[in-house]
């Protein structure tokens, strides 16, 4: 069950977790690999790319006589062996887009976060009328001080879309080292499972299990 703090970083109440994210995803396993593999690959520009010898301009005459030089044979300057010669099984222009269908992509994505409510690792901050203007407080907020901050576990803060304190909370937060911030939809598998600690902001709490479909 998270629990809700407020800015002095006491714990008002704990919420229930929601039915869908309480549920046992340990089927889920392949889904969630596919997903971070796509989330992985998509953003690959995929535009390494070199000369195979065909490619390569020069090359047209044939460096030395076939027999009788003590040499190697060769054909052409441009072959592979050659300085500034083609390339042979060289990367070239290709695109690593993975398609993964809306259903299975939401799937790993309740699987990875039923996965973080399970070993309690979801907390609820109460964002309303935000004020901190110090990072140290900030990191009195999160971790309970700012030598605690250094050693604790990676921490992503997820706010909401058009959330007014979102700014103000990334101007106090963006030092610290182990801290990341995000919004609820840019949200993805892969950043779930990435960081060890989750803290939802009460209005993307609110948007995400409105997204999953279990608001109250």
């Amino acid at each position: 069950m998270p629990q809700v703090i407020d800015l002095n970083g006491k714990v008002v109440r704990e919420e229930p977790t929601p039915e869908i994210l309480g549920r046992d995803y340990s089927d889920k396993q392949h889904a969630i690999f596919r997903a971070v593999f796509r989330e992985l690959a998509n953003p690959r520009a995929g535009t390494g790319s070199t000369k195979k010898r065909d490619e390569v301009s020069g090359g047209g005459r044939k460096p030395w006589r076939q027999k009788g030089t003590g040499r190697a044979r060769q054909g052409s300057i441009r072959s592979p062996q050659w300085r500034h010669c083609g390339v042979v099984f060289g990367p070239q222009p290709r695109s690593y887009v993975s398609d993964l269908n809306k259903k299975e992509r939401r799937a790993a994505f309740v699987a990875a976060l039923a996965d973080r409510f399970r070993n309690d690792a979801v907390s609820v901050l109460d964002t309303q009328d935000f004020a901190l203007t110090k990072t140290a407080d900030f990191a009195q907020l999160l971790f309970g001080g700012a030598k605690e901050a250094k050693k604790a576990a990676s921490t992503l803060v997820v706010h909401g879309r058009d959330e007014r304190s979102a700014d103000a909370m990334q101007r106090v937060g963006r030092n610290l080292r182990k801290v990341s911030f995000t919004n609820t939809g840019a949200l993805d598998v892969k950043d779930v499972l990435r960081f060890n600690r989750l803290i939802f902001t009460a209005e993307a709490y609110a948007e995400l299990l409105n997204t999953l479909g279990a608001s109250k």
